[in-house]
């Protein structure tokens, strides 16, 4: 087999990428007709917000327990049971809008159940991934994960769009349904040990374990506490300063940010590829230092937001943000005792979510009160310096992979 494919030859993580590719594609439109069924019912940003700020407070809040759950149990069933409830929720969503029924308390009610449903897949996720291939298949495992993300991230909007345009928000949900409905079986396939847990612990007792667990690596908590900042600058200064700028800026418009984003996009593509092949040897090293690179772009939107220019830089941000993300998935999964590892996930999950609609709501305010070049430069620079100053801790700079999977993978 090729060696970039090599994670293939392990029979439960084939029938695991099937079903998540499955669930990707179908589910990479999610966004789009969410958004478009919320502006049919009632045409105003306001209700929008609130059916999406449901599912991330829903997330947040139930995301440690999901950790919990999924070291407890069999990591596949929680997946199968929690799509079981998507295609409920996502069901009766399409259901109301076909009908003409769907109000915007009803779509924040089922936000906040498929919101509660993600927060307890994703730790699931996180920790079957190492229980699905051999140490030597894992980073390519992860890459080859992430290719598929991307490649939908690209192409998924463009087809979401479509079919919300011709055959309105309600078929694209059916659409996601009927990719739930499918994988189910094919995840039934994946057969792994029962877990190891023993039992007769409380919840807070095993999120206490959890905690320990994520305090006692000192490379871990520097990074996810460095990402509460990174994340905040992220989605403010690139999410809403930057269609802003799109929108008001004829040097950039907003066809041309749609082809930043797009090369964004490219350059995870074509990271993931490369990782497939060539072994990151130093995972946190490299990946906060392809962290940095984001201060390109966004030094660049606020100096000059040409699109060939922003493009290009959008590319490189991309590409160093797949070096992190298959870096940091290696650390955490190379490192952190099996049973343990939905447990940590979730906590750096938490910092992970818990900002975002924070960044949201800053930037938003500071667009309107500071000059935008300004407050971008400013951005880059933070964003920068703290990716950079997580590398001064002996523990990120230093850590590397065993040398067997490495020699594995040369």
């Amino acid at each position: 087999m090729i060696r970039g494919l090599a994670a293939m030859q392990d029979r439960n993580f084939r029938w695991f990428f099937l079903a998540r590719a499955i669930t990707m594609i179908a589910g990479s439109m999610s966004s789009i007709a969410l958004a478009f069924a919320v502006l049919e019912i009632d045409n105003d940003a306001r209700s929008l917000s609130v059916v999406l700020a449901a599912f991330t407070v829903s997330n947040i809040v139930f995301v440690l327990f999901g950790g919990v759950v999924a070291d407890h149990l069999p990591r596949a069933l929680i997946i199968q049971a929690c799509y079981v409830i998507d295609i409920l929720s996502i069901g009766t969503i399409a259901a109301l809008l076909f009908t003409g029924s769907a109000t915007i308390p009803l779509l924040v009610l089922l936000s906040i159940v498929n919101g509660a449903s993600t927060a307890f897949v994703l730790p699931a996720m996180q920790g079957i991934i190492p229980q699905l291939t051999t140490p030597e298949h894992l980073q390519q495992a992860n890459a080859m994960l992430s290719f598929v993300r991307s490649a939908v991230t690209i192409g998924g909007p463009i087809i979401a769009g479509i079919l919300v345009a011709t055959s309105g928000p309600a078929w694209a949900m059916v659409v996601q349904a009927a990719g739930w409905v499918v994988a189910i079986p094919v995840l039934a396939l994946v057969k792994l040990p029962p877990p190891a847990h023993a039992g007769g612990t409380t919840m807070f007792h095993d999120l206490r374990i959890g905690w320990r667990e994520f305090w006692s690596r000192s490379w871990l908590w520097t990074i996810v506490l460095a990402f509460m900042v990174m994340n905040a600058i992220h989605v403010g200064a690139w999410g809403v300063v930057g269609p802003y700028i799109a929108k008001n800026d004829d040097l950039l418009g907003i066809t041309g940010w749609g082809w930043v984003v797009s090369a964004e996009g490219a350059g995870v593509l074509l990271m993931t590829l490369l990782l497939m092949w060539f072994p990151l040897r130093r995972p946190l090293r490299y990946g906060m230092l392809g962290m940095a690179a984001f201060a390109i772009p966004l030094t660049v939107l606020g100096v000059h937001p040409a699109v060939v220019l922003l493009a290009m830089a959008a590319f490189i941000a991309g590409a160093g943000a797949e070096v992190f993300s298959t870096g940091w998935n290696l650390a955490m999964m190379e490192n952190i005792p099996g049973e343990k590892l939905s447990r940590v996930a979730s906590y750096d999950m938490l910092g992970s979510f818990v900002v975002m609609p924070i960044g949201t709501l800053i930037y938003g305010w500071l667009i309107t009160h500071a000059d935008a070049a300004t407050v971008l430069i400013a951005s880059g620079v933070v964003y920068a310096v703290i990716a950079l100053v997580t590398l001064l801790v002996p523990s990120v700079w230093r850590m590397g992979r065993p040398e067997a999977v490495v020699s594995a993978m040369v």
